[in-house]
């Protein structure tokens, strides 16, 4: 599945270490922020995200390490900014070896706490948000019966719909003046069967 977002520029963590390396939360937070705010030092994201320059400089070469993200053009000689690399990252779901299965999982766990943590914060602002917006964020459930293609098949069509708008990420100039970032995160859960004793 893809982590947080299902643009044009995807990458595959195919590679356990690279998996682990990426779900560390700080390394997360640090890597949609450079994905929402653009380049940044490390002293300057640092500061967004909380932690020091030192340990924002120390995970942003962890993340660089596996090519998350890497050195952007610097403004002048003193600065080091960072980028991305890509907007989405991508895993295989079907990893059978043990290492990349929970590797796989640690992400999925990692991500999927993020998601409830930002989820949260929503609430608590909701309230003083403009109207328009007040009616977009919250949380959706479907239940439904398919099979594993067909499952597959829809996540296929939500990144095809989803493509133009993960497109901006990479193009600021392509946002409409209202446009704001938004965290969307799609959690797929496979039920067991009834009567299935589980």
């Amino acid at each position: 599945m893809s982590s947080e977002s299902s643009g044009s520029s995807r990458r595959l963590l195919d590679d356990a270490a690279a998996i682990r390396a990426f779900a560390h939360p700080v390394r997360l937070a640090l890597h949609e922020l450079l994905l929402r705010a653009g380049a940044m030092t490390a002293a300057e994201a640092g500061r967004e995200v909380g932690v020091s320059q030192a340990l924002a400089s120390y995970h942003l070469r962890q993340l660089a390490r596996y090519g998350l993200v890497e050195q952007a053009e610097a403004r002048d000689e003193r600065e080091r900014p960072w980028k991305a690399t890509e907007t989405a990252q991508e895993w295989d779901d079907g990893a059978t070896a043990p290492e990349q299965a929970a590797a796989r999982s640690l992400l999925e766990r990692v991500i999927a706490e993020r998601a409830l943590a930002r989820l949260v914060e929503w609430q608590q602002r909701r309230p003083d948000e403009p109207e328009a917006w007040r009616r977009t964020g919250g949380v959706g459930s479907t239940y439904l019966y398919a099979t594993p293609d067909e499952l597959t098949a829809v996540g296929a069509a939500i990144a095809e719909l989803l493509g133009p708008l993960t497109s901006r990420v990479d193009d600021p100039s392509a946002r409409p003046e209202d446009a704001r970032p938004v965290l969307l995160t799609q959690v797929a859960v496979p039920l067991p069967l009834p009567g299935s004793g589980d």
